[in-house]
């Protein structure tokens, strides 16, 4: 939407600056804009996709189901429940920030990091995706490369097992209205 608003907006700037001081003026204009952009952009550059290993890592379980479920349900809650220590709980939080990339990438609509107000080592992970096939597909996209960030964050996770996952369906009523 953003390159999309910025091509209908900037056609209009570019069109205004043609009509009043020329195609020339507006055409050296651009060229410029590319240029500072470029330069711009040169402390950002991107990882070098040979480095990455982008296989799948279908690491991830397949999810406990004890009911019929149709692959377009949703949306689906996934939480994440974790005991962390307190005093490590600010790298925990900029860990599980790193890992929320990787959430979105996948296919969450919706991501967000809780901690309990009763409990202080009790952190809870929740996001959405917009269906039970959707989610699904997410155990597929999880790459060997991603594991890294997945460990990184459960290596905050104190206590015997392992952290908690749940999957939960939106019940929708009986006359389908949401």
């Amino acid at each position: 939407m953003v390159f999309q608003g910025g091509l209908a907006i900037g056609s209009a700037i570019w069109g205004l600056t043609a009509e009043h001081f020329g195609n020339s003026a507006a055409l050296s204009g651009a060229a410029i804009g590319l240029v500072v952009g470029l330069i711009a952009a040169l402390p950002y550059r991107l990882i070098a996709g040979e480095k990455l290993d982008l296989t799948p890592s279908l690491h991830w379980p397949e999810p406990v189901v004890a009911i019929e479920l149709n692959l377009e349900e949703g949306p689906v809650l996934i939480t994440i429940e974790y005991r962390i220590d307190p005093a490590r709980s600010h790298d925990f939080a900029e860990a599980m920030h790193a890992l929320s990339r990787v959430r979105r990438r996948d296919g969450a609509i919706r991501w967000s990091l809780w901690k309990d107000t009763a409990l202080p080592n009790r952190y809870l992970e929740t996001y959405v995706v917009e269906s039970w096939a959707e989610h699904l597909r997410q155990h597929e996209r999880m790459t060997v490369a991603d594991l890294g960030e997945e460990a990184r964050v459960r290596a905050f996770h104190i206590g015997d097992k392992p952290p908690l996952v749940s999957h939960l369906i939106y019940a929708h009523d009986t006359h389908g209205v949401r």
